[in-house]
């Protein structure tokens, strides 16, 4: 009896697979054909972003774009959520959890060299400086993408099991000195409460993937990103009597060349990886005056706690024993600017069959670990979440022949956004889809 009870079991499962597969590529279908019909606008919204970029916490004329929007498709909006951020409320025609979705909004202080016909002119104040602003790391492109994603949602609202939460952040590039902003504010303003979010989702334009491909990895996918600064005091005198300093200058140096041994000599690369820079130094004001202090300023990435304490422990012991053994003294202080991006293991290995069917089989793939950061970090600390690589390489370039992200020579093949709405779309519906 029990035999003929597992073969019925079997035999009904086997019959009812054919089915489901079928009922899920219908349902792609559907998304495909409303997300190809949204492409155009999809376009026409990057451009007009990509030519008029703000800042973390100024994105005053995105947010009021982003609002019109959502506001046209019938959405409950919120505004001014961690200063500029914009939240929309999606409510399915049948009950369910509720996912959310999130964009970044912000430009950095970037001069574009490109020339594109909607390439920015814009220019502000940054740290004291003129500078030009540019969406040089394609936020602008994800705005777009998240606002595609929620009209091809919206027009299949009746059949939604569940409720679409999309979060559009600003600030995610950092803040003005001295201000709290980007993911951490928003959820510390309860964007992951009313509703509740069970799971969220996320995609980055990748400038080096190939148009069509999506990116992905489980657990730790970008880095821990922290910011030390290390104030150097000594004792100031003419620059043609050094004997009479405590040069910060010469003891600065000597402590970036020994930071670098914290990741060459002490740090074990073959289990985990790390990245030291001293991207900032400062300090004198005049060819002939030895200053009094020197401030050096940089960023750790690391992928494990262990890994990180070690690291932290390291630049002080470093800077201060130098400092020390040249008769000066080192103030040091880091801070955790992003945790790991951490990808849920069993939320990633659910949501893989529905990438497969956005992309393609052969167009999901599997990344080594980055070592870049993303504050989208602080919402997976809270809840489930998965962020994934979108191509924005034109089909047969060599990666090696494109801008990086964050120069000004930065470009997005836009025949790539196409994809990052049926994945945002197909994410949501899917994971609304899923038995909790």
């Amino acid at each position: 009896m029990k035999s003929a009870t597992k073969i019925f079991l079997l035999s009904l499962l086997l019959s009812s697979a054919p089915a489901a597969a079928q009922k899920a590529t219908a349902l792609q279908a559907r998304i495909t054909q409303l997300a190809d019909k949204e492409e155009a606008q999809v376009v026409a919204w990057r451009r007009d972003l990509h030519e008029h970029p703000e800042l973390g916490n100024q994105e005053t004329q995105t947010a009021a774009l982003i609002a019109a929007e959502l506001r046209r498709l019938g959405l409950e909006v919120q505004t001014g959520v961690a200063r500029t951020g914009v939240v929309g409320v999606l409510r399915g025609g049948k009950p369910g959890r509720v996912v959310a979705l999130r964009a970044d909004m912000d430009a950095l202080p970037v001069t574009e060299s490109t020339n594109l016909p909607f390439a920015s002119k814009a220019t502000t104040t940054y740290n004291g400086q003129t500078v030009g602003v540019m969406h040089a790391c394609g936020h602008d492109t994800h705005v777009a993408m998240l606002l595609g994603a929620a009209r091809v949602l919206t027009a299949m609202r009746k059949d939604l099991p569940g409720t679409v939460k999309f979060i559009f952040q600003p600030a995610e590039e950092g803040s003005l000195p001295g201000q709290e902003g980007g993911a951490r504010l928003m959820v510390k303003e309860g964007v992951l409460d009313n509703p509740k979010v069970d799971a969220i989702f996320g995609v980055h334009i990748n400038a080096q993937t190939e148009v069509g491909t999506i990116k992905y990895r489980p657990e730790g996918e970008m880095a821990a990103s922290d910011v030390f600064k290390i104030v150097v005091k000594g004792k100031s005198a003419h620059g043609a009597y050094p004997w009479l300093s405590v040069d910060p200058v010469v003891t600065a140096a000597q402590i970036v060349t020994g930071l670098q041994t914290i990741i060459s000599r002490q740090t074990q690369l073959t289990e985990d990886a790390a990245v030291l820079t001293v991207g900032m130094i400062h300090g004198g004001v005049r060819n002939n005056i030895i200053p009094e202090q020197v401030e050096l300023t940089g960023t750790i990435r690391t992928f494990s706690k262990e890994t990180q304490n070690k690291i932290w422990e390291a630049v002080r012991r470093t800077a201060t024993n130098i400092a020390e053994s040249a008769g000066a003294s080192a103030e040091v202080s880091i801070e955790n600017y992003t945790p790991v991006t951490y990808n849920n293991p069993r939320l990633t290995e659910q949501m893989l069959p529905s990438l497969r069917r956005a992309a393609g089989p052969e167009q999901v793939q599997l990344q080594k670990a980055v070592t870049g950061a993303e504050d989208f970090a602080y919402y997976q600390e809270k809840i489930p979440g998965l962020f994934v690589f979108v191509g924005g390489m034109p089909k047969g370039k060599n990666p090696a022949d494109t801008a990086p992200h964050h120069t000004a020579g930065f470009f997005i093949d836009e025949s790539g956004l196409g994809l990052g709405v049926k994945a945002l779309t197909t994410l949501a519906f899917d994971y609304l889809l899923l038995k909790p």
